[in-house]
């Protein structure tokens, strides 16, 4: 690959915090089906290089790496770095590497250095979309591609309907903050990339779905995202100094026993729907 391997610090971008708050490994468990489904329609070759964005611990970016890929995973949590190196360690896996990066600025990046550039639920979350945008742009080859996941705005499953009831909880975000879920509206993301050099007809979009699932039940999944997830558990101390905390547990047990489709009660499996994006170099 034509990447540097230096890590910069990062300091400016504040998701770090949030996203090494708890242990989003416990929530990807459940995302790793989806997550191989996924890879598994993106076209990747042997020896393609490819970019995943916001990796995680590796729910996308080692099943490309499965695939033959030469990949190089990137996310601002410094935990889910080293739980994604972990398993890559675990499966003796010799063509991907996992190391810390802020997606608003791949410092350390070469220019046009890959086929492919995924970012599945990561990218989204980074503040400065206009310069996510250009990143993702900047990094990609001519001839290559982009695909983002994005959840949407106002959509009625479950991780959409997560964030608007946690944001219901929590205090205003401060001025100038950026909704992450409008990358899930497709004239934001058309607007981004076309500052970036992107005419909109090298954009297309299809509604897909991700699918959760887990074997244990809706209730104990829900206890997941309050212990382990972020956004959730910043939600539940908001409303426990409200004293909401009961009327957002309520809510959340509401929508994650509707959305869950497993005939068996001591399962969860939970389709949301997201916004794919892909833009062509």
């Amino acid at each position: 690959m034509s990447e540097t391997t230096t890590t910069q610090p990062i300091t400016a971008n504040p998701n770090k915090a949030l996203w090494e708050k708890g242990d989003f490994t416990i929530i990807a468990e459940t995302m790793r089906e989806s997550g191989t489904s996924l890879v598994n329609k993106l076209g990747i070759t042997r020896d393609m290089d490819v970019l995943d964005l916001g990796c995680g611990d590796g729910t996308t970016a080692i099943p490309e790496a499965r695939l033959g890929a030469k990949v190089l995973g990137v996310d601002i949590a410094k935990n889910l770095v080293a739980a994604a190196n972990k398993r890559i360690q675990e499966e003796g896996l010799t063509n991907i590497s996992v190391r810390e990066g802020d997606a608003t600025n791949l410092a350390g990046i070469n220019d046009e250095s890959f086929d492919l550039v995924v970012s599945i639920f990561g990218a989204m979350f980074a503040p400065k979309p206009f310069d996510v945008a250009k990143e993702l742009v900047r990094v990609t080859r001519p001839g290559g591609r982009i695909v983002m996941g994005n959840w949407i705005p106002g959509d009625p499953t479950l991780v959409a309907q997560i964030l608007k009831i946690s944001s219901a909880y929590t205090p205003p975000p401060p001025e100038g903050f950026i909704s992450p879920i409008l990358w899930g509206v497709e004239s934001h993301v058309t607007e981004r990339f076309g500052q970036a050099g992107i005419p909109p007809e090298n954009i297309s979009f299809e509604k897909d779905t991700y699918t959760f699932n887990a074997a244990y039940s809706p209730s104990a999944f829900l206890e997941k995202f309050r212990n382990y997830y972020g956004p959730t558990m910043n939600a539940f101390e908001a409303a426990e100094k409200d004293g909401k905390a009961a009327d957002l547990q309520r809510e959340l047990e509401e929508l994650f026993n509707r959305e869950n489709r497993s005939d068996d009660p001591g399962k969860t499996s939970i389709p949301a729907t997201f916004l794919r994006v892909t833009v062509k170099r």
